[in-house]
């Protein structure tokens, strides 16, 4: 059974003429985006469903989907604030995004049907992220009748995911002998060391020492639709204790803590060799364009991705 590829981009909706998200990288002008469809479709991903807003689905068809959907089979979903398990509740007064990436995740619940592969629209995971959590699925199998559901989330070491340009948050991961997730730290204010390591900022000054190796979270997750009852009952729960508050979210690292902690999922760290980048900084675009333009010198991809 080949996974589907869910691609979180509700959030670039605002964000279309001269956004982050679709500035090219590549020399024919691809997009972060077009690298990681590429990777997953070379990984034997068949299907790519993108989260939405409905009032942008019109120019995000033309201006990305159309790019793929002679190469793979595309659908769309659409992240709304009144699209909620709850019929009767009302979002807040000055509620103007929807909750978070545990709700977008949600929101693909009709549309996924086999394994899948989370990502972020505007980040670079790397072909062996999706290569490695395709071979999760295909070896993991169907867990037996009262075992909890296998998940899987793609760790990355920190060296290879810290910008030169400023600080970064990350989500530092705590496995067990099994490479069981059993925690994830979320740390807000981690700068570069200069030696792959890095130097972490705590709320109460003083700063913690990450070396090369530690493994975080880069919100690449996989999943299966075993998943999608457990996000809704976080999410009832979610709207019932915090959904009077304008501005929160309900998080996919805090859905999968909830259902680990509940005995109902396990979710596997699978370590892979590839560095992760993201334009978090304006000036991290030319390391960005450089780190392409290397890996196509490399033979890792065509100059040309999609000739």
């Amino acid at each position: 059974m080949k996974p589907t590829l869910l691609v979180m981009a509700a959030g670039m909706g605002s964000r279309f003429g001269g956004a982050k998200q679709i500035e090219p990288v590549g020399p024919n002008g691809e997009t972060l985006l077009d690298y990681s469809v590429f990777d997953a479709i070379r990984a034997g991903f068949d299907r790519v469903v993108f989260i939405i807003r409905k009032d942008f689905e019109a120019v995000f068809r033309e201006r990305v989907g159309a790019r793929f959907e002679k190469r793979v089979a595309v659908d769309y979903v659409f992240q709304e604030i009144d699209r909620l398990p709850d019929p009767l509740f009302v979002p807040p007064a000055g509620r103007t995004k929807p909750w978070g990436t545990g709700h977008a995740v949600w929101c693909a619940a009709a549309a996924v049907r086999r394994p899948f592969v989370v990502i972020n629209a505007d980040d670079f995971y790397g072909r062996d992220a999706f290569a490695s959590l395709a071979k999760f699925f295909a070896a993991s199998g169907r867990p037996a009748a009262g075992e909890p559901a296998r998940f899987a989330m793609a760790g990355y070491r920190i060296a290879d995911t810290l910008s030169e340009h400023g600080t970064v948050s990350r989500g530092v991961c705590r496995v067990d002998a099994q490479m069981r997730l059993r925690g994830i730290e979320e740390l807000t204010a981690i700068e570069a060391a200069g030696d792959g390591s890095g130097r972490a900022k705590l709320p109460d000054g003083s700063v913690r020492a990450l070396s090369a190796d530690t493994l975080v979270s880069m919100n690449c997750w996989g999943f299966t639709p075993a998943f999608f009852p457990m996000l809704e009952e976080g999410l009832l729960q979610f709207l019932a204790t915090r959904g009077d508050d304008a501005k929160s979210e309900y998080y996919l690292p805090s859905a999968v803590a909830e259902a680990i902690h509940a005995g109902r999922a396990e979710a596997h760290v699978v370590p892979v060799r590839a560095s992760w980048f993201g334009v978090t900084y304006r000036e991290d675009k030319p390391r960005v364009v450089a780190a392409i333009a290397k890996l196509i010198t490399s033979g890792e991809y065509p100059a040309a991705l999609w000739l």
